[in-house]
């Protein structure tokens, strides 16, 4: 068996934390979009109608939106999301704010979890379709920290993420 160099394991090391990047940006993507799309679906916006309806931060569209109309809107910004997310190789900074999206889609998911009633019994109906928005939103943070590290590597001094530089004293 022949021995490695530090560097060469170094190399193979960050290529699986490339893959898995990409795996967790990417799967987040393909969820948010099949999972958006869903939304559209007559029997999808009646299995959500219960969650968001007890929801102090979503309940209050139903006074303005149908049940399908409120679906659809969340389905858009779920779509909307997942494309911000994937555009990282193009826009680091777009994708950021994708997972900054993410993160506020999924923090609000699981708050169903505690406004819904039963809503945090394992029986419960909605325990298993909102308890893996856990890693969604750990996904989505990572992601975020990602790109927003990839943005401004990119481009400094227009992603706004760097610090002017200090004024010389008079």
């Amino acid at each position: 068996m022949e021995k490695r160099s530090p560097a060469d394991v170094e190399r193979r090391i960050a290529k699986i934390e490339t893959a898995g990047t990409a795996i967790l940006r990417y799967g987040v993507v393909f969820l948010l979009v099949v999972i958006g799309g869903l939304k559209f679906a007559e029997f999808e916006a009646k299995a959500i109608q219960p969650l968001v309806a007890n929801s102090p931060f979503m309940g209050w569209l139903y006074g303005i939106l149908s049940v399908q109309g409120v679906s659809n809107l969340v389905g858009c910004t779920e779509i909307a999301t997942g494309a911000l997310m994937a555009s990282r190789r193009f826009s680091p900074l777009a994708s950021a704010i994708g997972s900054a999206i993410a993160i506020g889609i999924f923090t609000t998911t699981l708050s169903f979890l505690f406004t819904t009633p039963g809503g945090l019994s394992p029986q419960g109906p909605a325990f298993g379709f909102l308890v893996k928005d856990v890693v969604l939103l750990g996904a989505s943070v990572y992601t975020c920290g990602e790109a927003l590290r990839a943005a401004r590597a990119r481009s400094p001094s227009r992603s706004g993420l760097v610090k002017p530089a200090p004024q010389a004293a008079s």
